[in-house]
């Protein structure tokens, strides 16, 4: 067994060895701080040329100082591109290190290979050049810095100027992805594993809602003030009511009623069309006219429509209604006032029910007494509705499907709008959530 120490006095050490003992103590690069751009930095000059700016660097534990600004000639650009190198090599049979420019292959965008031995010729790339076909000069966008910086043992480089032979467990500063990385024996790891909800074990697959709270400061784009919205507050939260109350017009459910008799004896009175049973489908026609205008309370015959109506134009500032007309030709306002109404719940509309809806072209069929079709009315068809909406969906006396509450299919819409908007809301979140990652 052969064991060999160096150096000592009164001893022969040879440049190999000296290499060997340098080399461990700092790796090849340029000695300079990363973000320094002067220390063996190649810039675009005139013509063909570039220049090598002065520097100190370590080649395979040799080191190398160039004093003053070099320059390089590329060689001349064929009819195809290619990429060259500019280099520093190493070579222990002249006891020289050079600049170099390393010629890649033409039609190629891969340079030549580095050659990198242990004892022999030994390249290390400081830049690369992008020669296009037949150019006549280099710009400084066709050169990419490629010179590996040292300086300490912990090093810093980019991606893509690592250091070429690494050790397990060499460490350093990724200027390109800005982490700390080290080497694993196989690949550059980073030093702080990034951690995500896939790579972490025994979480569980659902969450449970819980009952909890938010303070109203923790809360963000709350906003700065709140209108006015229909709602609902217990008796006891009522503040400033009154110890008892005037007696108004107001209604009762029949249910609500108490001490009403069982039975009541007949007196004059009136009942709308629509609660007649057993009433005829037509009327022989007879002698009988109507007025000019109808007043106010007055039922319309379906034949003649309302003149008065007709001849009225909207204008001015008061208030306007919109006109309902029941089933004994009664005019009356659609109004939409809480006072109006009773037994007040909440509707589930689903969404898909009123998605599902067909808009359907149709030729209205003429009136009973002649004349033409209206052709290429558009709408929808109320028994198709019925089938998934049947809550704007009306009869008439003789329990048929007649028409459609077109007035209430806006309000069938807003479950629509609301999921859309829910859905949207969950789609921003979980896109701001993943950018954020």
């Amino acid at each position: 067994m052969a064991i060999t120490s160096y150096p000592f006095d009164n001893q022969a050490v040879t440049e190999t060895q000296y290499s060997q003992m340098f080399r461990e103590f700092q790796d090849s690069g340029v000695v300079a701080s990363y973000s320094s751009g002067s220390a063996f930095g190649v810039t675009a000059a005139s013509g063909m040329q570039v220049t090598v700016a002065a520097g100190l660097a370590f080649v395979r534990g040799f080191m190398v100082q160039s004093t003053a600004t070099e320059p390089l000639t590329i060689p001349t650009a064929g009819t195809s591109a290619r990429v060259d190198r500019i280099i520093l090599r190493l070579d222990p049979s002249t006891n020289s290190i050079v600049l170099a420019v390393l010629q890649g292959t033409a039609g190629s965008s891969t340079p030549t290979a580095l050659t990198q031995t242990d004892t022999g010729l030994y390249e290390m790339e400081l830049a690369q050049v992008t020669v296009g076909a037949n150019v006549t000069s280099i710009s400084s966008s066709n050169i990419t810095p490629m010179r590996p910086v040292i300086g300490t043992r912990v090093g810093s480089w980019a991606t893509r100027t690592r250091p070429a032979s690494p050790r397990m467990g060499q460490i350093g500063y990724n200027n390109t992805t800005s982490q700390w990385e080290f080497w694993n024996g196989t690949a550059w790891a980073s030093l702080v594993a990034t951690v995500t909800w896939d790579s972490l074990s025994g979480i569980p697959a659902t969450f449970a809602p819980a009952a909890h709270a938010h303070k109203w400061a923790d809360i963000t784009d709350r906003p700065s003030a709140l209108p006015p919205a229909a709602h609902t507050h217990d008796w006891a939260q009522v503040t400033g009511k009154p110890t008892s109350y005037v007696p108004s017009a107001h209604g009762h459910g029949w249910d609500e009623i108490s001490g009403k008799p069982s039975t009541y004896a007949p007196s004059t009175h009136s009942h709308t069309w629509s609660s007649i049973t057993s009433k005829p489908s037509t009327f022989p026609p007879s002698s009988h006219s109507h007025s000019s205008y109808l007043e106010s309370g007055d039922t319309i015959a379906w034949a003649n429509g309302s003149k008065k109506p007709h001849s009225n134009s909207v204008s001015g500032s008061g208030t306007y209604y919109a006109v309902w007309v029941e089933g004994d030709g009664t005019f009356a306002r659609n109004t939409s006032s809480r006072r109006f109404k009773q037994n007040i719940r909440d509707i589930n509309v689903a969404p898909e029910a009123v998605l599902s809806l067909r808009p359907r072209l149709y030729d209205r069929r003429p009136k009973e007494d002649g004349g033409d079709y209206l052709r290429d009315e558009f709408g929808l068809i109320a028994e198709e509705v019925a089938e998934t909406l049947p809550e704007i969906v009306t009869y008439d006396e003789h329990g048929r499907i007649d028409a459609l509450r077109y007035d209430l299919l806006g309000v069938a819409l807003l479950p629509v709008v609301q999921a859309q908007e829910r859905r949207l809301r969950e789609l921003e979140e979980r896109l701001a959530a993943l950018e954020a990652a």
